[in-house]
């Protein structure tokens, strides 16, 4: 298939990351008590200075921890996070996992983890003797539970539902910063998310409505269980860029979800672009092989409308790449927006915010991320191959 990345050039991107000197940690870590309310309303009170070994539990947990706290702390990891006790997830960009696996590897378990272990395992978290346990098992009597037969504070975290643009996400990174005595480098994540926000916003709100090409979202879902009628009405990262998504406001879904076939043949010629997300491709692969006609009269396939977008749903919400996709989608959809965004530089700076490290390239790269963003310029072509 004919492909290429959407305008670039090679001016850097507006919206840079803050300074080492604005993230440097400048608070010391308190020896006095601090009570926080976690993400599911429990109280709890810790002493940051006592906090020397941390163990994060569920999805998304050990994610957001390393985005604000240190993770020379870890002392026990799950093995869906090991990269010798796994096979899960192999080919799935996880910039915290990628950004830390030679110190995750060194790590004993605290727990099976993963999508088929939905409790914590007290005895594995016990054998790691931690002074905290980061949790996202949302369940306020699991919590209670755990923290007395550990005899650790618990801290449940939650992500919200906005994938990178949500407040619960930002209250979480601000409650890891009370807890972990981090509040310079909470502030730091949340004015970058803020900023990024901003920016998107900025580039597209003034776009008059009869100049938005309409837009289907294909694809999108948890790793390898969604295909070509799975999508989103309202959703958040057209939100951001003020993309015309076609699924909005036909009551058809609410949210994530899939469409009827007959509602995609019925808006064919409607579809000026469609952006697929990576986590579905390969299910579109196998349709299309079995029904080639799926496409016949599409208004973006036929007219080589067709933009990929890396996904960022493996064990829950990978921010960063949430970001890139936020940025990717608004220029695919207003490459004139955002004609001064080099999107190799955009993605290398959020990674190195959000992880420490340029991970763009080792991302792209991935089996499963099929070559990174691109335009398929012959979407047939690409899915027959």
């Amino acid at each position: 298939a004919t492909t290429s990345a959407p305008s670039e050039t090679s001016k850097p991107a507006e919206t840079s990351a803050p300074t080492e000197a604005s993230v440097e940690e400048t608070s010391s870590l308190s020896d006095k008590e601090v009570t926080v309310v976690d993400g599911v309303g429990r109280s709890v009170t810790v002493v940051p200075a006592n906090l020397k070994r941390v163990v994060c539990i569920g999805a998304g947990a050990l994610r957001l921890y390393s985005y604000i706290g240190d993770m020379s702390l870890l002392c026990g990891v799950e093995d869906v996070d090991h990269p010798d006790r796994t096979t899960m997830w192999k080919t799935v960009a996880r910039p915290y996992y990628m950004a830390n696996m030679d110190l995750l590897k060194t790590l004993p378990s605290c727990g099976k983890g993963g999508p088929a272990n939905q409790s914590a395992e007290p005895l594995e978290i016990l054998k790691c003797e931690p002074d905290v346990i980061i949790s996202e098992y949302e369940d306020v009597k699991a919590a209670n539970d755990l923290s007395d037969e550990v005899g650790v504070p618990v801290v449940v975290m939650k992500m919200g539902k906005k994938a990178c643009f949500d407040e619960t996400l930002r209250n979480t990174f601000t409650t890891l910063g009370k807890v972990f005595g981090k509040e310079d480098r909470a502030k730091a994540v949340n004015d970058y998310l803020i900023s990024i926000e901003e920016d998107i916003n900025n580039r597209t709100k003034d776009i008059k409505e009869e100049d938005k090409p309409t837009v289907y979202l294909a694809g999108l879902g948890n790793w390898g269980q969604k295909g070509l009628f799975d999508t989103a009405s309202n959703y958040p990262l057209f939100n951001a860029a003020h993309i015309k998504n076609i699924v909005d406001g036909k009551d058809i879904v609410n949210g994530q979800g899939a469409i009827q076939e007959a509602h995609f043949v019925a808006w064919a010629e409607d579809m000026d672009k469609m952006i697929v997300d990576a986590s579905g491709l390969a299910n579109i692969k196998k349709l299309y092989k079995e029904k080639d006609y799926i496409f016949d009269g599409n208004k973006a396939v036929n007219n080589g409308e067709v933009y990929l977008q890396m996904a960022y749903n493996a064990y829950y919400t990978n921010i960063e790449i949430a970001l890139m996709d936020a940025y990717f989608d608004g220029a695919s959809v207003y490459p004139d927006a955002f004609k001064d965004i080099d999107l190799a530089t955009k993605c290398d700076e959020i990674t190195t915010m959000m992880n420490g490290k340029a991970l763009y390239n080792d991302i792209k790269a991935m089996d499963s991320s099929f070559g990174g963003f691109q335009k398929i310029e012959n979407f047939k072509e690409f899915l027959s191959k």
